[in-house]
């Protein structure tokens, strides 16, 4: 893409086909561990089941509501980790999350670059990274508070 104009479509259509069409939604009966996040500044929900097997993420499933960046941004998630090793996954939710920041975030991120411009409204950051805040709270127990996550 050679223009901010054709980057500004990519991030728009890419985000408007995960919302139309998302990807790894519904539930997982067999789920290892189940988080469920609420975002209170806008009101998005997830809930994200998650089943790994021999230290990976075998399968992985979300439902919920909330704006299109929340959703896209949950469907490309699920999409990037599934059948990724344990601690790659998390590795991978963490760059996201710098990366929405403004830091560099150490690796390639896939389809999920095309959300770097909700970097630039803050409030847009917290729907774009509730998901990867609910896998880091299923995969990593330790970073689990109580009052926004429950695990199955």
């Amino acid at each position: 893409m050679s223009s901010d104009f054709s980057l500004e479509e990519l991030y728009r259509e890419t985000i408007l086909d995960h919302n139309r069409s998302p990807r790894n939604r519904g539930q997982l009966p067999d789920a290892t561990a189940t988080v469920g996040l609420l975002n209170p500044t806008c009101g998005d929900q997830i809930r994200l089941d998650v089943k790994v097997d021999a230290g990976r993420v075998a399968d992985i499933r979300f439902t919920g509501h909330g704006c299109a960046i929340s959703m896209a941004s949950a469907s490309m998630m699920t999409e990037a980790v599934k059948g990724l090793p344990v601690s790659e996954a998390l590795a991978l939710a963490r760059a996201f999350k710098r990366f929405l920041t403004g830091e560099d975030p150490g690796r390639d991120l896939g389809e999920l670059e095309t959300l770097k411009g909700v970097s630039q409204y803050p409030s847009r950051v917290k729907c774009a990274t509730l998901a990867h805040n609910a896998l880091e709270q299923a995969l990593d127990p330790e970073t689990s508070s109580p009052t926004s996550a429950s695990s199955s």
